[in-house]
């Protein structure tokens, strides 16, 4: 059954939250029965606020959230974003003592410490320029493959990041196959014609084995990004029937993979949470199941609580979020519960031409709690990761060669360069510091109205809550056992409670 928490009426009280952590403990949570505090909120970001108390509980507990760490669920892989060619061609436009320190602080762990990267096989919609690694005339050995486009500034920033962070795990999705290879002949939207799956296999583990000689290999891939959209030939993009999906993966790039000792994992889907009856036929089959470490999904359709569904059939298989706004299910939670039963979705993808204003994220205390909402709602349904879309865009959302226009988690003017982070890099960093690679999600029940609460005991055995307030300011109750804390919440904040 789906994880999910049950929330009573407000009355302006609001939630604690975890102590941010970096790869060791903060000292001001080292001495026994204390507790260090992080928060953003009003104009603080990731502040660090007087410790609390762990006390004897007394009173009711109807009001509290209540942790059972005893209890868990899923191991996590990581939080991080998207280097799109877009992203990365951005980057490189610092000059290089700003790119390395830009590089650093989204990599190392003291700093943002993403854990988690997703590429591009080829072009997505996000990239300067359209282009595959095989494009011209048909070509079923792949013999003219080549990855030199990735060697100018994808492939250098990958190094880097992998350098700050040596287990930063690094996921990739294609989003169209060589135009040769498909019915319509041109990477915009189409399908690929059946007769070239071998030649597309070929291609996908050329890849790989291209990013393993340049010292960057590759942890896990899906075949597709999106597998059920062309974007009306408007983008890089191709359909993928599921039974055809189904064929590739379990007889020809899992066999293909298998036979090249490549140990890379295989993510089936790549799309959206409304697809869930997709997922329960494709893991159905024992071929493909196989050959399927999990499930990538997207936000942008249908109810997070899909995810659990699929987890409650298949508890054996990964669940991984590897794209989307990192708020996408905070309406699934609405005003009042989330978790089993929630009503509605996150709303379509977005729509608009390339030449519409770009969406903004607003540095707002408000878009930050939102967003720790939405990442507390995606962990609780299984979720093994959170991986944001383009790490960085200009401030027009570009460069971009297809429909959309939104903006990057992180804003780098095209003309004076200057920086300009999101508020979902400033959720981000709550969840980073809070759950590293390995840590487990557990128990927390209870709470109140306007208040998102999530837990993650670490491999080193310390303990972090993350509690998310929508609501009014107020004070709130946190029980472990016989022992209890409160803690003041402002409105429309985030706060990291971390102890040993």
């Amino acid at each position: 059954m789906p994880e999910g928490i049950s929330r009573r009426g407000f009355v302006g009280l609001t939630t604690v939250g975890a102590a941010a952590m970096s790869q060791t403990v903060p000292a001001s949570a080292q001495a026994a029965g204390t507790i260090a505090v992080q928060q953003t909120a009003d104009a603080k970001r990731f502040s660090e606020e007087p410790a609390l108390k762990w006390r004897p509980a007394e009173g009711s507990s109807n009001e509290a959230i209540v942790l059972d760490p005893s209890r868990t669920y899923q191991e996590m892989l990581g939080f991080g974003g998207a280097l799109t060619d877009a992203a990365a061609y951005m980057i490189n436009q610092l000059d290089v003592p700003s790119r390395e320190k830009f590089l650093r602080e989204l990599y190392d762990p003291s700093e943002l410490g993403l854990e988690v990267t997703r590429v591009c096989v080829g072009s997505s919609d996000y990239a300067a320029t359209m282009y595959s690694y095989d494009e011209g005339d048909p070509d079923p050995d792949v013999q003219r493959f080549s990855i030199n486009h990735d060697k100018a500034y994808i492939l250098p920033q990958l190094r880097t990041a992998r350098k700050y962070n040596p287990s930063l795990f690094l996921f990739a999705s294609p989003w169209s196959p060589p135009g040769w290879m498909k019915a319509n002949g041109t990477m915009l939207g189409g399908s690929l014609k059946p007769k070239n799956f071998p030649a597309y296999a070929k291609y996908l583990v050329k890849f790989l084995q291209s990013y393993q000689t340049e010292g960057v290999p590759v942890d896990a891939i899906s075949p597709q990004n999106e597998v059920d959209t062309d974007q009306d030939g408007r983008m890089p993009a191709c359909v993928w029937a599921q039974e055809h999906e189904i064929v590739f993966v379990s007889q020809h790039l899992g066999p293909a993979l298998e036979q090249s000792k490549i140990p890379t994992k295989i993510w089936i889907l790549d799309h959206n949470f409304n697809l869930w009856g997709r997922v329960i036929n494709e893991l159905e089959n024992p071929l493909l199941s196989r050959y399927a470490d999990g499930v990538a999904w997207h936000p942008y359709v249908g109810p997070v609580t899909a995810v659990s569904r699929v987890h409650d059939l298949f508890p054996d298989k990964n669940m991984y979020w590897t794209e989307g706004d990192f708020d996408a299910t905070f309406s699934l939670v609405g005003p009042m519960t989330f978790g089993a039963g929630a009503p509605g979705g996150a709303g379509p993808e977005p729509v608009g031409g390339a030449g519409s204003p770009p969406r903004r994220d607003p540095q707002s205390s408000e878009a930050i709690a939102r967003a720790g909402v939405g990442a507390a709602n995606a962990v609780r349904n299984w979720l093994k990761c959170i991986i944001v879309w383009n790490l960085a865009l200009d401030e027009n959302g570009k460069p971009n060669i297809g429909p959309f226009n939104g903006p990057g988690f992180i804003t780098i003017d095209s003309k004076t360069k200057e920086i300009t982070r999101s508020g979902a890099y400033w959720a981000m960093k709550h969840y980073t510091h809070a759950a590293h690679r390995g840590s487990k999600r557990f128990d927390t029940q209870g709470g109140l109205e306007g208040v998102a609460h999530v837990a993650f005991v670490n491999p080193d055995g310390a303990k972090t809550v993350v509690l998310s307030n929508t609501g009014a300011a107020g004070k709130m109750q946190l029980r472990l056992g016989n022992l209890m804390t409160e803690v003041s919440l402002p409105a429309n904040s985030i706060t990291n409670l971390s102890w040993v």
